[in-house]
């Protein structure tokens, strides 16, 4: 499963952490490990107003939810994000979205090949 990534576009993120709840859940990691956690950036004093983000952001633990997409599944943090702003799939496909998508959107590669 080379070049697979997750595509997250956080312009849209709630806050709500269901992906870091689903990741601690899928995973069994203790309060205080997150394979993905979501961080607050702001407020910030914009030209337009006032700005406040919250970024989903993979960590080291993040492996892709290797065992559930092996078993055909998805990364359970895509799967329970309400907002569905975290995606997976190959990273040439989820690069041709960027564009329309706008500044506010990542891909993550996990640190491992899987």
């Amino acid at each position: 499963m080379s070049n697979i990534g997750l595509l997250i576009n956080y312009e849209w993120c709630s806050g709500c952490q269901s992906c870091e709840i689903a990741c601690r859940n899928e995973h069994g990691y203790p309060l205080g490990t997150w394979g993905i956690k979501v961080e607050d950036l702001g407020p910030l004093e914009m030209e337009n107003g006032i700005e406040f983000d919250h970024i989903p952001i993979p960590t080291s633990y993040c492996d892709m939810c290797q065992d559930r997409v092996q078993a055909g599944g998805i990364p359970s943090c895509a799967l329970h994000c309400l907002s569905n702003i975290i995606e997976w799939g190959p990273v040439e496909e989820l690069a041709k979205r960027l564009p329309e998508l706008g500044p506010k959107t990542n891909i993550f590669l996990p640190k491992s090949d899987l």
